[in-house]
């Protein structure tokens, strides 16, 4: 959905994106790498067909996956 602007399960072009709001603790689905409330915060930016509902959940840079990385590793 990100990449193709199309949804998966309907094939819908009506696709939002979800930003994280910066500044509130409790927004979004952020991954938390510290024990530090903002210090360690990485946004999970959320994709939405506005048509059937369907959401896709985005760490979009690489630095932020190379973060994840570090802190949990690899399965």
């Amino acid at each position: 959905m990100k990449r193709r602007k199309c949804c998966p399960k309907c094939g819908s072009g009506s696709i939002v994106r979800v930003p994280d709001h910066p500044y509130r603790h409790a927004s979004g689905n952020n991954i938390y790498t510290s024990t530090f409330t903002l210090i360690g915060k990485i946004p999970v930016i959320r994709y939405v067909c506005c048509d059937c509902g369907y959401v896709e959940n985005w760490v979009e840079t690489r630095q932020e996956r190379d973060e994840i990385r570090r802190r949990f590793g690899e399965t």
